[in-house]
């Protein structure tokens, strides 16, 4: 139960922010002339115009009581509801969404976690950008962060209109693309995501996002109808 509570931590609302903003370079002129209701403009016509993206990530995680955790890798996206998370050693993990199935494999456990992608998700909204239908808008409340972190980066706050935990984003102020994710659910669990060689509208061979459970796997459905 752990193990799918994992899942549904990872694929929530903050990578459907990912998708919608990782690759975004919103001008600074466009910023400071509209103020936040033109940079939320631009940011949605830049996720309808992102067909696909990959990027190399870290990620932290922190939990209450217990050791933080630092892992890396690289992240692929292909609209509509592709999604390919790949984590190196010495925690290796694959996480692929063909559009409509989701699956975790933790080769250390050689176990497969598989749900529909729909079920992955905490947020409605979240699954909307996933899945290419998503309007930043209407789904989300977009505010400034009451905080100003000494990172050198610019700071929003993006949480979910139909329930979820806020997100705070961190912009590169040069680029205005967003390099930083943190967000800490109801639990007090902490994620970290720190983005970099972010790369567009590249073709991607459909192929990465198919996945096979190696033989012997152990395969856990994951679905509503499981729990």
């Amino acid at each position: 139960m752990l193990i799918v509570r994992s899942a549904y931590l990872r694929l929530g609302a903050p990578v459907a922010v990912v998708l919608l903003l990782l690759a975004v370079a919103p001008s600074r002129a466009a910023t400071n002339a509209g103020g936040l209701s033109a940079l939320v403009g631009k940011l949605q016509r830049h996720y309808q115009a992102t067909a696909s993206f990959t990027a190399q990530f870290n990620e932290t995680l922190i939990s209450p009581g217990a050791p933080s955790r630092e892992r890396s890798g690289q992240v692929s996206y292909r609209k509509s509801g592709m999604i390919r998370w790949e984590f190196a050693a010495p925690e290796p993990e694959t996480i692929v969404a063909d559009g409509t199935t989701l699956f975790d494999y933790d080769p250390g456990l050689n176990q497969v976690i598989e749900m529909p992608l729909k079920s992955a998700f905490k947020s409605h909204s979240a699954a909307a950008f996933i899945l290419g239908v998503g309007n930043l808008e209407r789904d989300f409340a977009v505010t400034a962060s009451a905080s100003t972190p000494a990172d050198g980066l610019k700071h929003l706050v993006v949480t979910p209109k139909d329930g979820g935990d806020k997100i705070e984003l961190g912009l590169d102020s040069k680029t205005m693309n967003i390099v930083t994710l943190h967000i800490v659910d109801g639990l007090g669990n902490s994620t970290v995501l720190k983005f970099a060689a972010i790369r567009r509208n590249l073709p991607i061979d459909p192929s990465l996002f198919k996945f096979t459970p190696p033989a012997g796997a152990d395969i856990v459905n994951a679905g509503p109808s499981a729990h």
